[in-house]
C-alpha cells in the first residue's frame, strides 16, 4: 500500500510539475509592459490584456462579496443550529448537490434570469454566476472547520454568559480562522479559471471596463478566444494570461499560509 500510495502521489506531482513547466515555458515570453498596460488588440498588432485583468479582478471581487458571506453564514447555520434538524439536512444536501453542478449549467441559469430579461450581457451577471459557484464551497468548508472546534471551548464561553452569536463570531471563528481562510481561498480558486459561466453572462469586450453593467473583458474568455485562434501572437498571449492566473492563485495561497503562521504566534 505504501508503494501504491507513493506511486499515485508521484504521478499527481509529475503532472502538476509538467503543467506548471509548460505554462511557464510558453507564457513567460508574453509578459512585458504592454501586456499589463494595453488593451486587447487584433492579431498582428501589439497589445496586451490589461482590460481583461481589470475585468477579472472586478468580477471576482464582486462574486466574493456575494458568495463568501452567504457561504459563511450557511456554514455557521449548519454547524451551530442545523446539525440534527430536517431543514439542516435539506440545506446540507442542497449544498452538496450544488458543488457537483456543472458550471455551464450555472451560467445558463444566470443567463436565463439576468441576461435575457435585460437583453444584454454584463459583468454583474458574471459575478452572480461565480458567486453561486463559490457559495457552496465556502459553506461546506466553513461547516467542516467549525465542527473541528472543540465543544468544550463553546461551552466554556456560554457558561460565562457570552451570547451565542458572540461566542460564534468572537471565539469559534477565531479558533477556526486558518481553516476559514483556506475555505475562502478554495472558493476563489474554484472560480478563477471558470470560462463557461462567463460565456453566458459577462461575455467579453475589447474596451476598458467602465461599468459592470455591460459586456466585460475577462482573462478566461480572452484565453479561450486567443488559444482557439490560428494566430501565434494571440496564442502566446493566451499562455501569458494562463500564467498570470496560475501565479495569482499561487500568491494567494502563499499569503494565506503566512497569515496563518502569524495567527499562531
Amino acid at each position: 500500500m505504501k508503494i501504491v500510495s507513493g506511486l499515485a502521489s508521484f504521478i499527481g506531482i509529475l503532472f502538476l510539475t509538467w503543467i506548471l513547466f509548460e505554462v511557464v515555458r510558453k507564457g513567460a515570453g508574453a509578459l512585458n509592459i504592454s501586456f499589463f498596460t494595453e488593451l486587447t488588440s487584433p492579431a498582428g498588432i501589439a497589445g496586451g490584456v490589461a482590460n481583461a485583468i481589470i475585468g477579472t479582478v472586478l468580477i471576482t471581487l464582486l462574486a466574493a462579496l456575494i458568495g463568501v458571506p452567504a457561504g459563511l453564514f450557511a456554514g455557521v447555520y449548519l454547524s451551530e443550529f442545523g446539525s440534527y434538524s430536517r431543514l439542516g439536512s435539506l440545506v446540507r444536501f442542497s449544498i452538496n448537490v450544488m458543488i457537483g453542478v456543472p458550471s455551464i449549467i450555472v451560467g445558463l441559469f444566470v443567463y436565463t434570469i439576468l441576461v435575457l430579461p435585460f437583453k444584454h450581457f454584463s459583468g454583474y451577471a458574471g459575478a452572480a454566476a461565480l458567486a453561486i459557484i463559490m457559495m457552496p464551497v465556502a459553506a461546506r468548508t466553513t461547516e467542516d472547520m467549525l465542527n473541528l472546534v472543540p465543544n468544550s471551548l463553546k461551552e466554556s464561553a456560554l457558561a460565562l454568559g457570552t451570547p451565542r452569536w458572540r461566542t460564534t463570531l468572537g471565539i469559534v471563528f477565531r479558533a477556526a480562522k486558518t481553516g476559514l481562510i483556506t475555505g475562502v481561498l478554495l472558493a476563489v480558486a474554484r472560480v478563477s479559471g471558470e470560462t463557461a459561466p462567463l460565456l453566458f453572462t459577462a461575455m467579453n469586450s475589447q474596451y476598458w471596463p467602465k461599468s459592470l453593467n455591460e459586456p466585460t473583458a475577462n482573462l478566461t474568455i480572452t484565453i479561450f478566444n486567443y488559444a482557439m485562434s490560428p494566430y501565434a501572437d494571440w496564442q502566446e498571449k493566451a499562455w501569458g494570461a494562463s500564467l498570470l492566473i496560475m501565479t495569482g492563485v499561487l500568491l494567494l495561497t502563499i499569503l494565506a499560509r503566512i497569515l496563518a503562521k502569524e495567527a499562531k504566534k
